[in-house]
């Protein structure tokens, strides 16, 4: 199965073209895109990277996104993308989630944890169950960082992982077990994707979207008005 892995969630992003099947999984080839360039890139990025490796954007199979938590606006133009894409090609769209990609980081089963700075001295913050590849979530929230050291001291958890130095301070802190991982990229999106993508864990166009976790300033401000 070929697909096509977008993160456009952080400060910079990436394009990852995959291919594999229930038994494998191999990168053909990846793209960076930098922070600040996503609506203006993505999309010339996606296509000198099919043509590059020889593929049209007609051989793809199934797309797989970052769907947050991350950027309001790197999210926007991501899901956009794959969403017009996804539709014009009639092929199918997997989501992964930003946290639930960190669990992948520890290379671990079990009760684990999933945090990213979430700025604003705010925690972004997962609880998966994760056995053989497969994350199963039990929820995901925005936390200050009060409630996240309390969270991480929770029965049952086994490791919390971060690829943010200081949130794992703040963990270990709290007297919990924590590591810290690469960020996931489009790589790690793809690489999931892919098995969402042939265990029929898909998404419609229509419902595609972005787990923001966090209201937008915009909407905080309009509410707060009202």
């Amino acid at each position: 199965m070929l697909i096509l892995g977008l993160d456009t969630s952080g400060k910079s992003g990436g394009v990852t073209l995959a291919e594999g099947d229930h038994n494998r999984f191999h990168v053909i080839a990846s793209s960076p895109i930098a922070g600040g360039t996503f609506s203006a890139q993505l999309v010339p990025t996606v296509a000198a990277l099919l043509s590059t490796n020889g593929y049209a954007a007609r051989d793809l199979e199934g797309f797989a996104v970052a769907s947050g938590p991350g950027s309001f606006t790197g999210l926007r133009v991501g899901l956009s993308a794959v969403k017009g894409l996804a539709e014009i090609l009639h092929k199918p769209i997997a989501i992964v989630s930003l946290l639930e990609a960190l669990t992948f980081g520890g290379a671990r089963n079990g009760k684990l944890g999933a945090a990213l700075d979430g700025g604003r001295s705010e925690i972004f913050y997962g609880l998966y169950v994760v056995n053989d590849g497969s994350a199963t979530v039990v929820y995901e929230k925005l936390l200050s960082q009060a409630e996240f050291q309390e969270r991480a001291r929770e029965n049952g958890l086994e490791l919390l992982l971060t690829s943010d130095a200081a949130v794992a301070e703040l963990a270990s802190a709290a007297g919990a077990s924590a590591e810290v991982v690469e960020r996931p990229g489009g790589e790690m999106v793809a690489r999931i994707g892919l098995r969402k993508l042939l265990a029929g864990q898909t998404v419609s166009v229509e419902s595609l979207d972005a787990n923001y976790l966090r209201r937008s300033d915009a909407e905080i401000f309009f509410k707060g008005n009202r």
